[in-house]
């Protein structure tokens, strides 16, 4: 059975160490961490790893005593008046707790200079020895699973720089299980699971995403597909928000739990 790691975003209101530890409690092996509070995810708790030297020495500390990897690494959001050198804090931070792969969501209109800025980033990344996943995501500038490629494959550094595939972009995206699986399997270097209905309204794509995602079952995506259309030993994340049932006052470790289980037995049924 895949190994899962599980998403900050399907456990939002923990601090990274909570995090390490919920994905603990459900059997994952890693996480994927937002590694700073950002205003569109309220539900994020504050805290400073950047800054804070002795909170980033806890975190790193407790992911080692529960063996928890840190698999992906957020946000690193370029966009046409990012300044990439802005990137170095982050980056130093990821590197020092040893994050496998920095996700990057690209939002700059001019393809010549997304490309560039990209091409800096994926530099910069690499002096503090990490690698780098482009999310394709519709309501972005790199909006599908093809256009994430063409941008990898400019770059040229296959298994370094690749793509991380996220199910409910592929399908939001007009993709599917077969163009997954038919891409070169060393640019696909992550992938991340939920369910979801058929459609979205385009102006919910976001909330969607962010917010409000679908347990395995309760919608209509091919969850054991979109796993043997990963390369082999491809790293996965369970990431499903569910903020009404957060608000609601159900605790995390229950949403943890619903969702890590649901995706387990997706893959197996």
């Amino acid at each position: 059975m895949l190994s899962l790691s599980l998403d900050h975003i399907t456990a939002v209101d923990t601090t990274p160490v909570q995090l390490a530890e919920a994905a603990h409690a459900a059997g994952c092996r890693g996480i994927c961490l937002f590694m700073e509070p950002m205003e569109v995810l309220p539900h994020l708790p504050q805290f400073d790893i950047y800054g804070d030297l002795a909170q980033r020495r806890e975190f790193g500390q407790r992911m080692k005593d529960l063996g928890i990897s840190f698999d992906l690494a957020y946000p690193f959001t370029l966009a046409g008046r990012t300044e990439i050198d802005n990137f170095k804090r982050a980056m130093e931070c990821a590197a020092e707790l040893d994050a496998q792969l920095l996700n990057a969501l690209m939002y700059d209109r001019n393809p010549e200079r997304r490309l560039d800025k990209f091409g800096q980033f994926c530099d910069l990344a690499k002096s503090f020895g990490l690698r780098v996943g482009v999310e394709f995501y519709t309501v972005s500038q790199v909006r599908s699973l093809a256009d994430a490629l063409e941008l990898v494959s400019q770059i040229g550094r296959p298994g370094e720089v690749g793509i991380v595939a996220d199910l409910l972009h592929l399908m939001r995206s007009g993709g599917s299980i077969e163009e997954l699986a038919a891409a070169p399997a060393e640019y696909i270097l992550y992938g991340q699971i939920c369910d979801g209905a058929a459609s979205c309204p385009d102006d919910q794509l976001d909330y969607e995403a962010s917010s409000e995602r679908l347990l395995p079952g309760e919608g209509v995506f091919d969850l054991k597909g979109f796993a043997a259309a990963l390369p082999e030993g491809c790293p996965v994340s369970v990431e499903l928000p569910r903020n009404s049932a957060l608000e609601a006052g159900v605790p995390v470790a229950k949403r943890v739990r619903l969702a890590v289980e649901g995706v387990r037995q997706a893959l197996v049924a």
